[in-house]
């Protein structure tokens, strides 16, 4: 090794050459609130509980989603539509209790795919942080999507792009 080569010079400079070089490139860095990052089209969010256009729930209680899904992070309960109740859920069966544990749950989308009446969709909402693990169990009124008629923004806001596809399909 040379006097040069044995003080190290060329390999400081040419780690501050690569340093410097590092200053011109475009950052990965966005800055959250104020920018938000475009996801991927088949990013799995939260859960929602789907209606139909008249604001009936979807869900029959049929539990296709909750034995399909790997994590066992759903349970729910069925019972039986009473007279009079035919504006809150289309079939005669309905979930009284629907649960799924958010710290338990993987988001592979395998509810989403097993459930015959498009009664669940993963969304393109993040799951929000919490300090207490009780408040990411989230209950059926949670994860109802709002009402189609009585709050159509929300309602529109609330599908995301899956209504521009319903739209185009």
């Amino acid at each position: 090794m040379s006097f040069v080569e044995r003080m190290y010079l060329p390999a400081i400079f040419k780690g501050m050459f690569i340093t410097f070089m590092h200053i011109f490139k475009k950052k990965p860095t966005i800055n959250y609130p104020e920018k938000k990052r475009p996801f991927s089209p088949v990013f799995r969010g939260l859960h929602v509980l789907n209606r139909d256009a008249e604001g009936r729930e979807n869900c029959t209680a049929c539990g296709l989603c909750a034995v399909a899904c790997p994590a066992e992070a759903i349970t729910m309960e069925a019972a039986e539509r009473k007279a009079g109740e035919e504006n809150l859920y289309r079939e005669e069966k309905y979930a009284a209790k629907y649960e799924i544990n958010m710290l338990r749950c993987i988001f592979c989308g395998l509810c989403e795919e097993a459930c015959p009446k498009d009664a669940i969709y993963l969304s393109e909402t993040f799951a929000p942080s919490d300090y207490q693990r009780k408040q990411f169990i989230y209950s059926k009124d949670e994860l109802l999507i709002p009402h189609p008629v009585n709050e159509p923004e929300a309602y529109k806001k609330a599908l995301g792009n899956r209504a521009k596809k319903e739209t185009v399909n």
